[in-house]
């Protein structure tokens, strides 16, 4: 039985603690966030868990095998102090994390010799997306992104698409081609880069988390897209992580490694 510890007690944590639940080898311990002044947390189709503000007081309490994280970047290097310090491994999908984190992260999970799996996406189908994405971008030279997220998301560029651009171009083996307009009459009209790969941003309510890849060469185009209309897809990549840091003494960067596609 794996005893797993949610990080962050929002919409996701409570589909976490639910997914959990649901499975025959899992078990669903507690819940820790620093913001909530509950003491315990309802977990659709189970029971109430303990949850607590103080990461490293939770572990001591709980004992738990695995923490997963999705909460926010102020809040995660503390939970992940406290679970490495304690030898429990972790699971984290949380966004906006600066490069020198996830390098600080990879290097004590080296040290300690305890399993770590950041991944800025969680859906299955994203990261065939993403797969597919790394395969094209060996036959063409011009690509664009376009990420759509609901107006709540606190980051911008999404994760996913930022990883997305870093894997094309070092697929391609070089940056892509981004053509730069004689005059912009909006500034930022045009997006951001990422290895020559423009990305826009789009942020309304209603929509949950998409992503659309965009390949052309003269005469043609390619359109690689995964729509994710429920956090509910996330689950199945979340409870494949859990399983599999359980086996794991390093750092694992996205799911490709666990699904076989590295």
């Amino acid at each position: 039985m794996i005893k797993v510890l949610v990080s962050g007690s929002g919409k996701m944590g409570i589909e976490v603690l639910a997914a959990v639940a649901a499975e025959a080898d899992m078990q669903p311990v507690g819940c820790v966030d620093p913001l909530s002044g509950e003491k315990y947390i309802p977990v659709p189709g189970y029971e109430i868990v303990p949850l607590g503000q103080d990461a490293a007081q939770m572990i001591r309490r709980v004992r738990p095998d695995v923490i997963v994280d999705f909460s926010n970047a102020a809040w995660t290097p503390a939970v992940s102090r406290a679970a490495l310090d304690a030898n429990v491994r972790l699971v984290i999908g949380t966004t906006g994390l600066s490069p020198d984190i996830i390098d600080g992260l990879a290097t004590d999970s080296r040290k300690k010799k305890v399993g770590v799996v950041f991944a800025p996406n969680f859906a299955l189908g994203a990261i065939l997306m993403q797969h597919m994405a790394r395969l094209a971008a060996q036959y063409y030279s011009h690509a664009e992104i376009i990420e759509m997220h609901h107006d709540a998301k606190v980051d911008a560029p999404s994760g996913t698409s930022l990883a997305t651009a870093r894997a094309m171009a070092q697929s391609r083996g070089k940056p892509f081609v981004a053509p730069v307009p004689e005059r912009e009459t909006i500034r930022g009209t045009r997006g951001g880069q990422q290895d020559g790969v423009t990305i826009h941003s789009v942020r309304l309510p209603g929509l949950v988390a998409h992503q659309q890849v965009m390949f052309a060469s003269p005469g043609e185009t390619l359109t690689i897209r995964h729509d994710t209309m429920d956090r509910g897809s996330f689950m199945p990549g979340v409870l494949l992580a859990v399983r599999e840091v359980m086996g794991r003494q390093a750092f694992v960067y996205g799911l490709e490694s666990l699904m076989g596609l590295d």
